[in-house]
């Protein structure tokens, strides 16, 4: 349990607020580069707790301005997209990229006034198919050399998908590695070669069980987590009646990321990106080790579950998520289908908007939850103050010579998981044709 004041102060994060001018410390997913791809590339932004519209120039360079317009406050969405910048259909007082309010057609003639007008402008840049936009202080920080990002595009498909609760338990859901044997449970196995979302349903590395099994039948896994310098490892490790052991190496990328494998070929990098305190979007960069990704083929199965233009799963709590209790008695843990990311949002949605914390009761198995909120309360003490060099990634360290990380399935048979878990990974990089070195 933690008091409501701190269960505040690690939620909100809306300008001002504790976890929010940490968030703002670092690059935050915007938009998917598709949502741009239309005769108008305009789209509204709604983004820790701010009101912003996306657009892409003339030049096809990108801005990312307040959505109201400074002068009354209509809806910049509806700008006229010309001369490199935005212009208010109201009265027409134009806005570059830079916010900066660049003519006033209205005003009397020889007006300087618009040289003292600017809109909230925040920096955005594009990379593998999503927008970044950096909403703190300073100057942005690099990227880190992480594989999602250093990948080329042919081999990373980027997609989002709304969540309707807080950041928070959203990523919290990615570092708990035992709900993996409940809330993923299958129970049948089957063949997962063209299934969508065959996470968890492949088979264990180098054996031929089926992950389904395995999860199954050794669902209290020895979970060990390690201080990193862009956040948190996390091993599970199950321990199997042969002698072998399953080791499966996830990882959180402060504040909001994880870092999770897919199957052996790709792993899944995701965002939590609080839209406001009740609402999240999920962005995952698939990033693939072998063959290039089949993007219009993962964008087509992905968009089977959400709808345009929102990114809002089909199925939510106003239809029960598709519970079928049949399917809960012979098929599936939850009765929701085959899609892990149904059962998730299920999770993390049927909290609450924001969970209240001051109720819950953490056990053994949430190490890595519980790790990771005091490295935001340290993140939040940091900001405060003034000490933003003690932020991880923010410290002084060149985040371009960071790689990987490393996240993949391995079994160990003579119980050295770490070898195990190092050889599994240089093999797959070893064949990566993108020279994937760590």
């Amino acid at each position: 349990m933690i008091s409501q004041e701190l269960n505040d102060s690690l939620t909100r994060v809306g300008p001002g607020s504790d976890a929010g001018e940490v968030l703002r410390r670092y690059w935050q997913p915007a938009a998917l580069s598709d949502e741009l791809q239309q005769g108008r590339p305009v789209v509204p932004v709604r983004l820790l707790g701010e009101d912003l519209v996306l657009f892409r120039d003339t030049e096809g360079k990108l801005g990312l301005i307040g959505r109201r317009c400074p002068h009354r406050g209509a809806d910049m969405c509806f700008g006229r997209l010309e001369d490199n910048g935005l212009r208010c259909p109201f009265h027409g007082w134009h806005f570059n990229r830079d916010g900066q309010c660049v003519e006033q057609p209205g005003e009397p003639e020889g007006s300087r006034m618009h040289e003292q007008i600017r809109s909230t402008a925040y920096p955005v840049v594009e990379r593998n198919g999503i927008v970044w936009a950096y909403m703190g202080p300073g100057e942005p920080p690099a990227f880190p050399d992480f594989d999602c990002f250093r990948a080329p595009d042919t081999h990373v498909f980027a997609f989002k998908g709304l969540w309707e609760c807080n950041w928070l338990q959203a990523m919290e859901v990615g570092i708990d590695p035992a709900h993996a044997s409940f809330l993923h449970r299958f129970l049948k196995d089957e063949d997962p070669a063209d299934s969508y979302g065959k996470q968890f349903r492949d088979k264990a590395a180098n054996t031929e069980i089926p992950m389904t099994r395995l999860l199954r039948e050794y669902p209290r896994p020895e979970i060990q987590v390690d201080d990193t310098d862009y956040g948190l490892k996390l091993t599970a490790l199950r321990h199997m009646e042969d002698g072998r052991i399953h080791v499966r190496v996830t990882h959180q990328i402060f504040p909001e990321a994880i870092c999770i494998p897919m199957s052996r070929e790709m792993t899944i990098t995701q965002w939590h990106v609080p839209i406001d305190d009740e609402n999240c979007y999920w962005y995952a960069m698939f990033t693939s080790f072998d063959t290039p990704v089949n993007k219009e083929l993962m964008r087509e199965q992905r968009l089977k579950e959400h709808r345009l233009p929102d990114y809002a799963p089909l199925k939510n709590a106003r239809n029960n998520y598709g519970y079928d209790p049949a399917e809960q008695a012979s098929e599936t843990y939850t009765g929701m289908g085959l899609d892990i990311n149904v059962h998730d949002q299920w999770a993390v949605e049927s909290m609450g908007a924001i969970q209240d914390r001051t109720q819950e009761h953490l056990g053994k198995t949430d190490v890595g939850i519980i790790r990771n909120r005091r490295k935001l309360r340290a993140a939040i003490a940091a900001v405060k103050d003034g000490k933003e060099h003690e932020l991880p990634m923010r410290n002084g360290l060149d985040v371009t010579t960071l790689r990987g990380p490393v996240s993949n399935d391995a079994i160990a048979s003579d119980g050295d998981w770490a070898r195990a878990t190092a050889e599994s990974d240089a093999a797959r990089r070893a064949a990566c044709p993108w020279g994937a070195e760590v």
